[in-house]
């Protein structure tokens, strides 16, 4: 559910580190279009080549013959509207291996795994609304610079952002050490932005997961074609991770393509990161024992709460949830274009702050709509996988508590499926990933290396 630790020394720790993520990056990344909000890089620009896009389709031909530089994007021409139609092939970034160190290594991550340098794209594609309704979406596509011609995939779903421009496609931050760490490994990364984030248009469904599902299936096949017409393949072999919200949507993916949703790939491991799989039994009473730090819970269920009204109506007026002056600013506030640091100070510190009486006694009891609205959520691990699992947790985490992996471990063994658990401690939400990373680069390594 959570990408980001807010209260306290989490606070301030997680501000210096996205400090010190955009300082090393400002020293590594070589930017290959502007990015937004994202700071700019002043260097030059690797250049993809029009040998690069040899095997383009004939959509694509034209632009094949030209070289793809600073600024160009590679449109397809197709006529017809499919979920997973690829729009538009966009450079974002150019890293030699040396500079993939030095990003992953300022955030504390292992960079043993580095053994490439890194291209990333942003593809534009077709999907749909929670409703079904066609729509676009972004999401960033990152390979290795060299190794193998074909290569296996890696599904990447991130956690919790409220800027659309902090999305892997446009920011330079957080949500690239995923794509980067698993692309410099040898692997190609496909990373979906989600619905309303990076260029998407509209709002962020936040913790709809199966708008999630579809926008992350619909990435897959986006990049199917994206790499071929950059003049690689893939293997068809995926191997699915992601942490915090993200973990929750990798678990429920997963479950997806074992019932047959995408047949061009084949699920080979599953490696979620802190996922909040268990919203009514384990996320929600830990709001109100401690197990979830004050502002973090403040933040992510107004988030929570005023995304899924659009979807699961909740209340008619702001009012019947939220306390004054919250009432009046909360939906404004998640409207994508407001930073964390932006909105967590215009928020008060608790929970019972921020709800009406009624409502705080309500969210400690769920019923009715809100009920519904957690319950379309949870169950991602009812299923039984035949494909290795590892969940990765940590029992320092005051973001998504461990028992949310320990509900999700029961879950699977209930389906007769033994799920390795590894805590990583101490550590806090972001040091977890941080942690589980490299481990979870190498554990794939490891299943690879047996088929």
């Amino acid at each position: 559910m959570k990408e980001n630790s807010l209260t306290g020394k989490a606070t301030r720790g997680r501000l210096r580190r996205r400090r010190t993520v955009r300082r090393g990056l400002a020293a590594a990344v070589v930017v290959l279009t502007t990015l937004g909000a994202a700071p700019a890089v002043a260097t030059a620009a690797p250049v993809v080549t029009a040998s690069a896009v040899v095997s383009a389709p004939a959509a694509t031909a034209s632009v094949a013959q030209q070289p793809l530089m600073q600024g160009d994007s590679l449109r397809t021409g197709a006529a017809h509207r499919s979920r997973g139609d690829l729009l538009d092939v966009t450079p974002v970034a150019g890293l030699e291996r040396s500079d993939v160190m030095r990003f992953l290594g300022s955030g504390g991550m292992n960079t043993g795994t580095v053994r490439h340098g890194v291209r990333a794209y942003r593809l534009t594609y077709r999907t749909v609304t929670p409703q079904g309704a066609p729509t676009t979406a972004t999401g960033l596509l990152a390979l290795p610079e060299g190794g193998p011609h074909r290569l296996d995939l890696v599904s990447d779903t991130h956690g919790t952002m409220a800027h659309r421009d902090y999305a892997p496609s446009v920011g330079e931050d957080f949500g690239r050490f995923a794509p980067y760490l698993h692309a410099s490994a040898g692997r190609a990364v496909a990373a979906p932005d989600y619905l309303g984030l990076g260029k998407g248009p509209g709002r962020h469904p936040y913790m709809d997961t199966g708008s999630a599902v579809t926008a992350s299936l619909d990435m897959l096949r986006a990049s199917r074609t994206a790499v071929r017409s950059l003049g690689r393949s893939l293997t068809g072999d995926l191997y699915v991770s992601g942490f915090s919200q993200g973990g929750q949507v990798a678990m429920t993916l997963a479950k997806a393509l074992d019932k047959g949703a995408e047949r061009h790939f084949r699920l080979r491991a599953l490696a979620p990161v802190s996922g909040p799989y268990d919203i009514e039994h384990a996320e929600m009473p830990a709001l109100f024992d401690g197990r979830v730090n004050d502002i973090s819970g403040v933040f992510y269920m107004t988030y929570f709460l005023t995304a899924q009204n659009r979807l699961h109506p909740l209340y008619e007026d702001p009012s019947e949830v939220f306390r004054e002056p919250y009432a009046g600013i909360v939906d404004d506030l998640f409207d994508t274009h407001h930073t964390e640091e932006e909105i967590i100070p215009a928020l008060p510190t608790t929970l019972r702050e921020l709800l009406t009486d009624d409502y705080y006694r309500q969210m400690q009891h769920p019923s009715g709509a809100l009920l519904a609205a957690v319950r379309a959520q949870d169950g991602s691990c009812a299923w039984r996988p035949d494909v290795p699992v590892r969940l990765h947790t940590s029992s320092g985490d005051t973001d998504v508590p461990v028992a949310n992996t320990r509900s999700c471990a029961a879950d699977l063994a209930a389906h007769g499926v033994e799920a390795e658990v590894v805590d990583q401690g101490t550590a806090d939400h972001i040091a977890t990933y941080m942690k589980s990373g490299p481990e979870i680069v190498r554990w794939f390594d490891a299943v690879a290396a047996r088929r």
